[in-house]
């Protein structure tokens, strides 16, 4: 991110480059390589190395994407609540739980989105149809829905304490839907199929690839976590201070103490 700001100088509307500094931490740029890594590794054994099912074939690949996608939804809604319940405590009440809460459930969305496409196809391929009226992809859906509503709560009008009150008082309601999900497949038997991982039915390289593919979605859910809280925290202050002030700050989180 390249930093600019309005100059007294120039005329209304007018922005002057101050310099090409970025704003980033050593951090970020680690894990962002470690990211790309990881991704990369993911393709190379999702694609390529691991072996296709004696049943779904080349199908079963989607399993790779699917479930990290899955479970990195669930931590995301549960850093949301936590992070909620933070909040609400009046010891650690702070405006930095709530920009957590609302970067990490963004995140979620978004893989919630990924595990939902992702298990269309698969379905497609295991059953013969896009979508069934399962126990297990209806309660996905409706906490995909229940999470967009959520950040739509968060868009509302009033003031940061405001916002992340009401806010945090519905994620710790909806982080209630994430065992709902989870468990399903066993108060329901629903077509879906049981956790894979949990009854043992993967091994040797497709359960290496799997692992891969929580590590690779780990890291990248970090990454975008914290460069979403990086901008929640400045459109913040732009409310508060201005543009000018918050872009000095976020670009002194780079510079070495």
């Amino acid at each position: 991110m390249t930093g600019f700001m309005t100059s007294p100088r120039n005329s209304p509307g007018t922005v002057a480059v101050l310099d090409r500094a970025p704003t980033s931490t050593t951090f970020s740029r680690v894990l962002g390589i470690a990211t790309l890594v990881g991704i990369g590794w993911l393709v190379v054994f999702g694609l390529f190395l691991s072996p296709n099912d004696r049943v779904q074939k080349t199908g079963v690949r989607i399993m790779y994407i699917h479930v990290p996608s899955a479970w990195l939804a669930y931590l995301a809604f549960g850093v949301t609540g936590v992070s909620s319940l933070a909040y609400l405590w009046k010891r650690t009440r702070s405006l930095a739980w709530d920009r957590l809460a609302g970067a990490s459930a963004e995140v979620g969305v978004l893989f919630m989105g990924i595990t939902l496409v992702s298990g269309s196809l698969w379905g497609r391929i295991s059953w013969g149809t896009y979508w069934t009226w399962d126990a297990r992809l209806t309660t996905t859906a409706f906490l995909f829905v229940t999470y967009i509503g959520y950040l739509a709560v968060r868009d509302l009008g009033g003031t940061h304490q405001q916002r992340a009150k009401r806010s945090a008082v519905l994620a710790v309601l909806a982080m209630l839907e994430v065992p709902l999900v989870h468990f399903s497949v066993t108060w329901w038997r629903p077509l879906h199929q049981n956790e894979t991982v949990e009854n043992g039915k993967l091994s040797g390289l497709m359960l290496f690839t799997l692992f891969v593919g929580l590590i690779a979605f780990t890291l990248l859910y970090v990454w975008l976590v914290l460069h979403r809280q990086r901008v929640l925290t400045l459109l913040d202050q732009v409310d508060d201070r201005g543009l000018d002030v918050a872009i000095a700050e976020r670009r002194n989180e780079s510079v070495p103490s």
